[in-house]
């Protein structure tokens, strides 16, 4: 499929999805503590995305279940909530959703520590986050996708981590998953070159150690094959003729 430029309109109503997104994750984040499950949160979401007027981008796409993927310390995406999943201190927990504007979506994804972390997962956390702003450095008009992943995987790894190979970021708009694939490590091909208009969803995910991962038997959750932690962060971002625009923030 072509690489869909956005007008200035779509643009705008992608805005609007993208901010209303952010609130909702920040509110999220400080609805999360020791004791809750995943359940708890996933219906707080569900009603969030509601009083915005807006719909669950997530809530039965290709069969998912929730309104929010919410993973947990070795779960790297697509957790399913679960009454039984509770909260703990110490967990780190990665929270990925997405809600339809107007008919235009954003999708975004937070790891947030719950109560006293390790000083690994503190590293993780930030590493992750970190990656994601080295990548859209190079995210501008002329440039090729691949500088983007090669960014990305080239700083998470001078950390000792390892970026996950089974799954990518996408392109976004009036579909959730739109051409280009965004992958986070380098590809042997440059990929489009950016143009001003791309709607780009960039998720490094990364694994404290090594990239390998497995589906476990609900066909959705993915964790790490070797029992690390993992992390996860994400932005709708706007490919312009200067500096890219973030979607997804307040």
């Amino acid at each position: 499929m072509p690489i869909i430029i956005k007008s200035e309109n779509e643009i705008e109503l992608m805005r609007k999805s993208g901010r209303i997104l952010a609130e909702i994750l920040e509110e999220l984040e400080s609805y999360i503590k020791p004791g809750i499950s995943t359940l708890d949160i996933d219906k707080k979401c569900y009603d969030l995305i509601k009083s915005y007027n807006c719909i669950p981008s997530f809530l039965n796409y290709n069969g998912f279940p929730a309104s929010i993927c919410i993973s947990i310390n070795d779960e790297v995406v697509h957790g399913i909530p679960n009454e039984k999943n509770i909260i703990r201190d110490g967990d780190i927990v990665s929270l990925d959703c997405g809600v339809i504007y107007e008919g235009y979506h954003s999708d975004a994804a937070r790891t947030i520590p719950v109560g006293e972390i390790t000083k690994e997962a503190e590293n993780l956390i930030k590493v992750t986050r970190q990656s994601f702003y080295e990548g859209i450095k190079l995210a501008k008009a002329g440039k090729h996708l691949h500088e983007i992943s090669e960014a990305i995987q080239e700083y998470v790894e001078s950390f000792g981590f390892s970026v996950v190979r089974e799954l990518v970021g996408h392109g976004i708009g009036k579909d959730l998953h739109e051409d280009p694939q965004v992958p986070n490590f380098k590809q042997k091909n440059r990929g489009p070159r950016l143009e001003a208009g791309m709607t780009l969803a960039i998720e490094p995910m990364v694994n404290a150690g090594r990239y390998e991962v497995d589906w476990l038997d609900d066909d959705w959750t993915v964790i790490t094959k070797d029992g690390s932690l993992s992390a996860h962060y994400e932005n709708t971002i706007l490919i312009t003729d200067g500096e890219p625009e973030i979607l997804t923030k307040l």
